[in-house]
């Protein structure tokens, strides 16, 4: 840039005040140029996924809680691994995926996969509000399925506390708090989630669902559960789920061994965690 003389000589004597006064006009005018017709499309995408505000009704089946979790090692730097993570509210079925990146092309596709999956018809599904859940892919394709789509308040865990029970009783206690971000991890995280782990967590593993709750004073909640079952035996006592798909369950679950599974997710996780550096 080329000045003249009185320009320089008047830069070199002008006040960080006034200049910052001076140019205050042109800041401003930039300002309303730059977001002139313009919409937060934040907000236009939040305001199209309406906050679920009340209780599930955990009679109904086929309403999923969904999440991520990160296997970053507690280092946030550079790409790694993350789970989704869904629980049906009725049967506590559950379904893991791992996937590199928190991509929400990645994230949308371990859905549709987990989706195909099911032994029940998905009808809709709740997330917090990250950005893998919250987006315009997962828009599209829940309104093309027909799914009910809905997110939490927040900043307010206890909205997804389904999930977040899961998160560390399916995820967390299973491969441990380690950094995974390889491809060979990647593989080894989804040979265990979708097979013996997948098996038997819902075909063996026992959950209570809460019968009631009876409010003690404005901090305490008593809370009644009823009796222990695996999702696969609540799958059977649900009169929504059609004979023809029970009696496929169970054909799965009379040729299923509870103490073969368990050793081999063993040997799985021990595979997985030698690859820790």
């Amino acid at each position: 840039m080329t000045l003249n003389e009185a320009v320089r000589k008047g830069l070199s004597t002008i006040s960080a005040k006034t200049l910052n006064r001076r140019l205050s006009r042109e800041r401003e005018i930039r300002r309303l140029n730059k977001n002139r017709g313009l919409t937060c499309r934040g907000n236009l995408l939040k305001s199209s996924i309406p906050i679920r505000i009340t209780d599930w009704d955990t009679n109904r089946l086929g309403f999923m809680e969904i999440d991520t979790v990160a296997h970053n090692g507690g280092d946030p730097a550079g790409q790694f691994i993350f789970t989704l993570d869904l629980t049906e509210i009725f049967s506590g079925w559950t379904e893991q995926e791992a996937v590199m990146g928190k991509g929400e092309t990645g994230v949308l596709k371990a859905l549709k996969n987990i989706k195909k999956g099911l032994p029940f018809n998905l009808l809709g599904i709740d997330g917090d509000n990250g950005g893998e859940i919250i987006n315009y892919q997962m828009l599209k394709y829940c309104t093309e399925e027909k799914l009910i789509y809905t997110r939490s308040r927040p900043d307010k865990k206890n909205d997804n506390a389904y999930i977040e029970q899961k998160n560390r009783t399916h995820v967390r206690q299973l491969v441990g708090y380690g950094r995974y971000d390889t491809e060979l991890q990647l593989k080894l995280l989804n040979e265990l989630y979708h097979q013996e782990y997948r098996l038997f967590a819902n075909f063996f593993r026992p959950v209570m669902k809460i019968k009631s709750k009876e409010k003690i004073n404005n901090s305490l909640c008593r809370k009644r559960y009823d009796v222990a079952q695996a999702p696969y035996q609540r799958l059977l006592n649900c009169e929504q789920l059609p004979q023809e798909q029970k009696d496929e369950l169970t054909k799965l679950y009379l040729s299923l061994n509870p103490v073969q599974l368990k050793k081999a997710i063993n040997g799985k996780i021990a595979k997985l965690k030698a690859t820790l550096k």
